[in-house]
């Protein structure tokens, strides 16, 4: 695969990145249901095998377990560039709060790294601008361990412009994280923009929308969702944006039969298509998963592909 300059930063990533959301298994606020971890660090391995190479975990994700089973999975190996997050905190009863106090941005700093096992994390993001009064007071925080090299850049997800310009006077933005599909385009206002402006590399997450527009959801899956996985109660897959979305997910599959891909390569390929996206983040829990949405980094979208998923918009907003 091809590679791409993450902003300012010097790194040079593929298209597509691994996400480990759903890696983390269950017993948490947004889990994806229950996920062996055998099958995860085979997932793993087998993702960065092929070519992939970054990862993307989060502390919270399975509140702590992602990080270790990507720990576990890197150990012995070239090591691919490691994209984690912080700002979600948890207590010993397991319920979580937001914290963008300087030690506590500390202590998750240095908490992921054991975790993960690894001497420097290539990307720290800070996860959430909540409490939004202390962004300045997180961000200054990532900029010191960026300074003293436990972390090698500092990026943010979730953030709007007008949050990013205030933390922007205290140290650089390295990257953006921000949701974007087809179903979720409202960072196209102004917040792609502004990253561009400012050469801040865009990494975007649920490109897929959580497995909506991979063809592979129906309804009666969505009904069948585990209790403890997030999507069961989520919006998008509730009535009426349901029947709509999987409408938009048989649209896909339609134009990417041609290409002999399926609905999710195509759902990816136009996220990446934006020239102020540097990569997507595509969740796997399965090697087989990996080996089918690898096209979408070099599929590209022609202008009437565009126009028919344009209409389709327009028609069902």
């Amino acid at each position: 695969m091809k590679t791409r300059q993450l902003g300012n930063t010097d790194m040079d990533i593929t298209p597509i990145g691994l996400g480990a959301w759903a890696i983390g298994g269950s017993g948490w606020n947004f889990a994806w249901g229950a996920q062996d971890d055998q099958e995860s660090i085979a997932t793993i391995k087998h993702a960065l095998n092929m070519g992939i190479n970054w990862i993307d975990t989060a502390a919270v994700y399975g509140l702590g377990h992602s990080e270790e089973v990507v720990g576990k999975a890197i150990k012995g190996r070239e090591k691919p560039y490691i994209f984690t997050k912080c700002s979600l905190v948890w207590d010993d009863r397991r319920e979580q709060t937001s914290n963008l106090k300087a030690t506590s941005i500390r202590r998750e700093a240095e908490a992921s790294l054991r975790r993960l096992d690894v001497d420097v994390i290539d990307l720290y993001q800070m996860h959430w601008p909540n409490p939004e009064p202390d962004i300045e007071e997180g961000w200054g925080e990532m900029a010191r361990l960026k300074d003293e090299g436990k972390v090698r850049a500092i990026g943010v997800s979730n953030f709007n412009v007008e949050q990013m310009r205030r933390i922007q006077k205290i140290a650089p933005i390295d990257s953006l994280q921000p949701p974007y599909s087809i179903i979720r385009r409202d960072i196209e206002d102004d917040i792609l923009d502004f990253c561009e402006q400012n050469n801040i590399g865009v990494i975007v997450y649920s490109p897929m929308m959580s497995g909506l527009l991979t063809g592979m959801m129906t309804k009666e899956r969505v009904a069948n969702l585990p209790d403890d996985d997030w999507r069961k109660h989520g919006l998008q897959f509730q009535e009426p944006q349901l029947s709509r979305n999987l409408e938009l997910a048989k649209l896909l599959g339609e134009i990417g039969f041609p290409h002999n891909v399926n609905a999710g390569v195509v759902a990816v390929a136009w996220a990446l298509r934006h020239p102020a996206v540097t990569g997507a983040i595509v969740g796997a829990r399965h090697s087989s998963q990996v080996q089918e949405i690898l096209p979408a980094a070099e599929l590209h979208l022609s202008d009437s592909e565009l126009e028919q998923i344009d209409k389709f918009l327009a028609e069902y907003p």
